[in-house]
């Protein structure tokens, strides 16, 4: 097969920033991408309607002229979320979901929620109102290895609550273990996850074998082999619970190369070349409709996009730009390690 033609796929998590930052960042997903679920995490972080309001149009504003791209909005969840606010947002279409970092697990997480019991009524308003809640799943105790962060979190974070509230629509993003597979295949309702376009290619010896990378550095972190495999398999199966969501989070690179470097892999530019080379190498080709562009808005209960997007392969590598220019410093472009045949008719 050198041609595929499948619907135009969406991202299910994204970093867009703000500031010049988007402006440099937008155009590389509004090119490929219909739709995408826009992280909350900013300074100071998307909380209330109004909020997501003025972001919205900020990012409306920063896309090309003529661009066919809707920022799906997210509200960043804290102890103190007004829950009116929350359900007059959702119910409005102004919000798609609600985003839960826990407290410090990520990039600008700081105002995430420290005690979930604290949030509880909140995420008893969501479930009552079908508003999705989005998680970032890794306890952040610093006894706890940062290898086993997502498992530990699955047992004593996201089970529990989702016995407690059966009817809350969860996405399970950027998981990185066959632990947290497993989870989700074990689930019959109400539990879905998005996997990124980098966690199907790296592993942790990509950042730390044979000196430090930091281009590769991103949390959750890159596991085991044998964690990329259980993701790559659950990604090519065709499984609706699995879709994309790229987690696409650009830093400058001398906030990456700095002595506490920010954790973030840009990818937003080639991830459909890169995923077709996966899908390919897996002899799943097919299913690569279904994971980009099928199982993202169904579990949403959204249309699935109208518009197409053609890939073709050819016979000599694609070529990218290495870095994205903004105003200030470059960004680096993900780069999969291996040549890229497949490319964006």
């Amino acid at each position: 097969m050198t041609t595929l033609t499948i619907r135009r796929p969406d991202d299910w998590h994204l970093h867009l920033r703000d500031g010049d930052m988007l402006k440099a960042v937008a155009p590389e997903t509004a090119r490929d991408f219909g739709r995408a679920i826009i992280m909350p995490n900013l300074v100071p972080p998307v909380v209330t309607a109004a909020d997501a309001t003025a972001y919205r149009d900020r990012i409306l504003a920063a896309l090309p002229e003529g661009a066919d791209f809707k920022p799906l909005m997210t509200l960043y969840l804290t102890e103190g979320t007004d829950p009116a606010d929350l359900a007059a947002a959702h119910e409005s279409g102004l919000i798609t979901a609600v985003k839960l970092y826990p407290a410090g697990a990520t990039t600008n997480s700081d105002s995430g929620v420290k005690d979930i019991n604290n949030a509880m009524h909140i995420l008893e308003k969501m479930a009552e109102i079908g508003c999705p809640l989005c998680i970032h799943g890794e306890v952040t105790d610093s006894h706890i290895d940062i290898f086993d962060r997502e498992a530990v979190f699955i047992d004593t974070i996201l089970d529990p609550l989702r016995k407690r509230l059966p009817d809350l629509k969860i996405i399970s993003e950027h998981i990185t273990t066959k632990n947290g597979v497993d989870y989700v295949k074990s689930a019959d309702k109400n539990l879905a996850a998005t996997i990124t376009t980098h966690h199907l290619i790296i592993n942790r010896n990509h950042i730390l074998a044979g000196g430090i990378r930091p281009h590769y550095y991103c949390l959750p972190v890159a596991k085991r082999e044998e964690h990329r495999r259980a993701l790559v398999d659950a990604a090519t199966s065709g499984d609706a619970r699995f879709f994309l969501g790229t987690d696409s989070a650009p830093h400058t690179d001398p906030n990456k190369l700095m002595e506490c470097g920010c954790a973030g892999v840009f990818s937003a530019t080639n991830t459909m070349s890169c995923l077709a080379h996966v899908f390919e190498t897996e002899g799943k080709l097919e299913n690569l409709e279904a994971f980009a562009s099928l199982n993202g808005p169904t579990y949403y209960g959204l249309p699935v996009n109208t518009e197409t997007l053609t890939l073709t392969k050819q016979g000599t590598p694609v070529t990218f730009p290495a870095k994205i220019e903004t105003s200030t410093d470059p960004v680096t472009l993900f780069d999969p390690g291996f040549p890229l045949y497949w490319q964006v008719a």
